[in-house]
């Protein structure tokens, strides 16, 4: 699974896409050929290659005019304009030819996210470090303004152009549209399982347009497969999904005992232009944990391991401190109004502190701004059996004891700032699975204590996706996913996507 393939528990994409698709005639609904497959493909690669080419020629040029401007006696020189122009022409060119090596118009990652930006990211550094050990060798000490100028700017807007065009991808994908349509051939369990996992996911490449399934195969159908044309028995795999034109077989778990199944539908396919995918039984496994390794035919699916210290963790930890103390001297006027809001509204403290249990089972106390009356512990009998939590956790939408402040300051996570000191001080990470009461840890299971592996967060998987209308299951699943999967780039795109839940709060009471 691809590391921002996390199966998400809200169904509001799906739902849409359902309505959206279902409200049109069945041959409507049908993709056409140029929305889809190797021919979206081509379009949506073309369109990322132009926007690419503009954003670089546009940095290298703001540097080239910056040097003008700053240094203009660089130029009085014969030949230094021509020379440093001929230059700007090549980093342009060999820019842009770096991020066709990285692979970051790959199919495999165009539309997904985090892996489209890394390879973006590791593409600029890796071209201006290169660039500047050229020019440290040659001597050339006057091209300061391309690393100055054009590669911060350049690699920003590369990023922003990638995310706006991803969020145009969505948006289309929504209709039906720049997907490409797949078979789904497994024992029917399978077959559900893996239609399901995709319909879920707004980020989805694929739209499931068909299935097959063993002819002897009796189970019942739940309805999954009613929208689609189903075909059973595993002889002529290829054939039907040819008569439908789809644009590739996905092979979910082991469809027959017969140990060749594979390799035969692979020969079946050549000269058919249809793609192979096999969906592993792997679970909570991102893209970047797994690599592949023939030996002598046998393809050999290595799976790292998670660490929890090291290296990755110690950056982790840097990042925090440095992101969390910038944000206490920029929202300290903040956070002294709120302060002193709340005090005025209502009689208490202006400080609301609770044990929370952290990495490893350390109980701390976590910090927040008072959203209740001061008397809300004593009144919490009386109103535990009207509980809309999610079974495990206490929440009323509208909780009395929550005062008109309270309810601005929940809704826009406002009265979770004070925990920027927590993450300050080691207790959390910017980061991290949700800090959990410890009523909860005491009722854990032996997987959900692999959320205590890594400290709780400010913000995570939980609250982007939902919050307080996640399930108990759908919060542990997210929780194990970012503990065993998180990476740097990853965090840097929670917080990004916790801003736009902020801005736009979902699933906050």
């Amino acid at each position: 699974m691809n590391e921002l393939t996390v199966p998400r528990p809200v169904k509001s994409f799906t739902a849409r896409r359902s309505a959206r698709l279902h409200a049109l005639p069945e041959r409507q609904r049908m993709l056409p050929r140029s929305l889809s497959g190797v021919a979206w493909a081509r379009a949506y690669r073309t369109r990322l290659r132009v926007t690419d080419t503009i954003v670089i020629l546009a940095s290298v040029s703001l540097g080239y005019v910056m040097r003008l401007l700053f240094e203009p006696d660089l130029f009085a020189e014969n030949g230094s304009l021509l020379r440093f122009g001929l230059g700007s022409v090549a980093v342009v060119a060999l820019w842009a030819i770096s991020l066709d090596a990285f692979r970051s118009r790959d199919l495999k990652v165009v539309g997904i996210g985090q892996d489209e930006y890394r390879r973006i990211v590791a593409a600029c550094f890796t071209f201006f470090g290169t660039l500047a050990m050229v020019f440290v060798v040659g001597g050339i000490m006057s091209a300061q303004w391309f690393f100055v100028v054009a590669a911060p700017l350049g690699t920003i807007g590369l990023l922003l152009g990638r995310w706006s065009w991803r969020k145009w991808l969505i948006r289309q994908r929504a209709f039906g549209h720049f997907l490409s349509r797949v078979v789904v051939v497994g024992k029917r369990k399978d077959v559900i399982k893996v239609i399901r996992q995709i319909d879920r996911n707004s980020s989805a490449n694929y739209s499931v347009v068909g299935a097959v399934i063993d002819k002897h195969d009796t189970e019942a159908d739940d309805g999954v497969l009613r929208d689609i044309r189903v075909h059973r028995g595993l002889d002529k795999v290829a054939d039907f999904a040819g008569s439908i034109e789809c644009d590739g077989i996905v092979v979910a778990g082991q469809p027959t005992r017969r140990g060749d199944f594979i390799q035969d539908l692979a020969w079946e396919l050549e000269g058919r232009s249809l793609e192979l995918i096999l969906a592993t039984s792997l679970a909570n496994v991102a893209g970047p944990r797994i690599h592949f390794r023939p030996v002598d035919g046998l393809p050999l699916i290595h799976v790292e391991i998670p660490q929890f210290d090291g290296g990755k963790h110690v950056t982790k930890r840097v990042m925090d401190i440095v992101l969390a103390t910038i944000a206490l001297v920029v929202l300290s006027p903040l956070l002294v109004v709120i302060g002193i809001l709340v005090r005025l509204e209502s009689d208490g403290p202006a400080l609301f502190t609770q044990q929370r249990v952290g990495r490893n089972g350390v109980p701390f106390q976590i910090f927040k701004f008072r959203s209740m009356t001061a008397d809300a512990p004593e009144r919490l009998s009386e109103l535990r059996d009207a509980s809309e939590g999610n079974g495990v956790l206490f929440k009323i939408k509208n909780d009395p004891r929550v005062t008109k402040l309270g309810r601005v300051l929940r809704k826009y996570s406002l009265d979770e700032l004070p925990q920027i000191w927590n993450v300050l001080i080691g207790d959390m990470s910017l980061v991290g699975p949700r800090p959990p009461l410890p009523v909860e840890v005491d009722g854990y299971e032996d997987r959900v204590r692999r959320r205590l592996y890594i400290k709780p967060g400010l913000t995570g998987m939980w609250q982007i996706n939902g919050r307080s209308t996640l399930s108990w299951e759908d919060s542990v699943r997210l929780d194990l996913y970012y503990v065993e999967n998180w990476s740097v780039v990853g965090d840097l795109m929670i917080m990004w996507r916790t801003v736009k839940v902020i801005i736009a709060p979902v699933g906050a009471y």
